[in-house]
């Protein structure tokens, strides 16, 4: 596959650096941040004083999510990349590098979903969510460990999910992902961790993303009452522990994979 360009920077990133909010100072990168989950963790890190490079493949729409953001005064930089891509991820990072100057935190959220049960699922299916959702998290964090190795500091949160923990009926290709998100956040955490680098895992359950959107409204309400919260996720909800995780506050925090998911596995 083709490298996708990374999208030209025009006047630079807007706002001031607020030393009160706990991520003033910090570059957070996020993958998959055009929309839903990766969106709303987008925003709450500008909140939070950081500046935000945020990635996707949806060149338009990652733009304006990054314009809206600095329209309000806060630092933000859109970026293309397929995660699938290992040369596309390295030419994006150098990017982000040279823009900001350095990477604090990475968010490790694109992923695709491709379900089938396992007699129907086609390899193509497989390969490509493998691809998208564990090489992906892979290529990523091999490419900003060197900044963040020289930084002496860094967070690496990968977006695992509770299907990597538990399975899920029709999700083999994303279950198999998942685990392996989990497996590599352990291993970092190891790795890295005297370096000053903390690797964490964030398990969303149910979440109300245009995905969920999708499914009809019968299919969700049994969702809904499978949840002890009696209710959906909001991205909100998953971006309030990114942006702890990214954050110094969460300093003694690493290799723990932490499940948000309403109660939904218990």
């Amino acid at each position: 596959m083709p490298h996708l360009p990374v999208l030209e920077k025009t006047t630079g990133p807007r706002g001031e650096i607020d030393r009160h909010r706990r991520l003033a100072g910090k570059t957070v990168l996020i993958t998959g941040a055009a929309r839903g989950i990766g969106e709303a963790i987008a925003r709450k890190c500008a909140t939070e004083g950081a500046q935000v490079a945020l990635c996707d493949m949806d060149r338009h729409s990652v733009q304006q999510t990054a314009d809206a953001l600095r329209s309000q005064g806060n630092l933000a930089g859109a970026f293309t990349a397929d995660v699938s891509d290992s040369g596309s991820v390295k030419t994006m990072v150098e990017a982000v590098k040279a823009y900001f100057g350095r990477i604090d935190a990475l968010v490790n959220n694109a992923g695709i979903v491709q379900d089938a049960q396992l007699k129907n699922m086609r390899d193509d299916q497989w390969e490509r969510v493998i691809a998208v959702n564990l090489s992906g998290v892979y290529h990523c964090t091999r490419s900003v460990v060197d900044i963040m190795l020289a930084q002496g500091s860094g967070s690496i949160i990968s977006l695992s999910s509770v299907v990597g923990i538990y399975g899920n009926f029709g999700q083999t290709n994303y279950a198999a992902a998942k685990a392996g998100v989990i497996g590599m956040t352990k291993t970092w955490a190891k790795e890295l961790g005297r370096k000053g680098i903390r690797a964490n895992a964030i398990c969303p359950g149910f979440i109300a993303t245009p995905i969920l959107a999708s499914m009809p409204d019968s299919v969700l309400a049994e969702i809904v009452r499978r949840v002890p919260a009696g209710r959906l996720g909001q991205p909100e909800e998953i971006a309030n522990v990114a942006a702890f995780l990214a954050s110094d506050e969460a300093g003694y925090v690493n290799g723990a994979v932490i499940e948000v998911s309403g109660g939904a596995t218990l």
